[in-house]
């Protein structure tokens, strides 16, 4: 299975507003860059989107690092919590639906393709890659 590194990172400008997600994908020495937006958004669906992006993107089945700071993406699925909300009809552990359940299909569904291990960086800290796809998010947003 072919190794693929990935960060992603998604912004908002008030939240809900206007939105942008930006990822980095790494593949035997080669790098691409994609970004997008959207005019009114939170900034959770930007995180997730710029995950799933990515991953559409992927031509066949791969070995996917992912590297992203939101607590939110990492933590559904290190700490299994997109597993119990799978369990409990989409619906969270205070039985309220679980938000952006579109897009977490749709990850989950990619996440059955690929191999992916989700790992959670620090935000705006040293990391170029991270602040590379901040940028092309907040980038993003002045388009919107």
């Amino acid at each position: 299975m072919e190794k693929v590194i990935i960060y992603t990172d998604g912004a908002c400008s008030g939240n809900p507003g206007p939105g942008g997600w930006g990822a980095i994908l790494m593949y035997q020495g080669n790098k691409k860059e994609i970004s997008g937006g959207k005019s009114n958004t939170t900034n959770n669906v930007m995180e997730l989107t710029a995950v799933i992006e990515a991953l559409k993107l992927l031509k066949y089945p791969c070995e996917v690092e992912l590297y992203s700071d939101s607590a939110y993406v990492v933590n559904a699925f290190i700490q299994k919590w997109i597993d119990n909300w799978m369990k409990n009809n989409w619906k969270t552990s205070n039985k309220e639906p679980v938000k952006n359940q579109e897009l977490w299909k749709e990850l989950y569904d990619l996440t059955q393709i690929h191999k992916v291990k989700f790992i959670k960086v620090k935000g705006h800290s040293d990391n170029e890659f991270n602040n590379r796809c901040d940028e092309l998010a907040r980038n993003e947003i002045k388009n919107y």
